[in-house]
């Protein structure tokens, strides 16, 4: 992969990484609940699913993170693909949002890693 493909991949495993933490460790403070637009009660209530969700974030992450150490273009474009599906999922079910923060930045970075070959 060139280094705008490894830049990119590196940003939407950060994404990632600050999804988990989100998800896993402030959930139920004001910034997790800023996030998602939670009130105390509901992020209590969700807290372990939020948790869930946190370490698939976290996967993903580290599907990336290895695919830019071990120089591999197919776990790269592999995990990119997760990242979009799940970010189109998200968007469809959830908010539009997810789109633009997870899918968009993943599609970025498998069009500039595509392009790498």
């Amino acid at each position: 992969m060139d280094l705008v493909a490894k830049v990119l991949v590196g940003v939407v495993a950060a994404i990632h990484v600050y999804i988990l933490v989100l998800e896993m460790f402030l959930w139920r403070g004001p910034r997790g609940r800023a996030a998602f637009g939670t009130t105390p009660e509901f992020a209590a209530e969700t807290a372990t699913l939020a948790a869930n969700q946190g370490l698939y974030n976290g996967f993903l992450a580290a599907g990336l993170v290895w695919s830019l150490i071990a120089d591999d273009f197919a776990f790269a474009v592999f995990f990119l693909l997760c990242v979009i599906v799940a970010g189109v999922y998200g968007a469809v079910t959830v908010s539009r949002r997810i789109l633009v923060v997870q899918s968009v930045p993943a599609a970025l970075a498998l069009a500039f890693t595509l392009l790498a070959q």
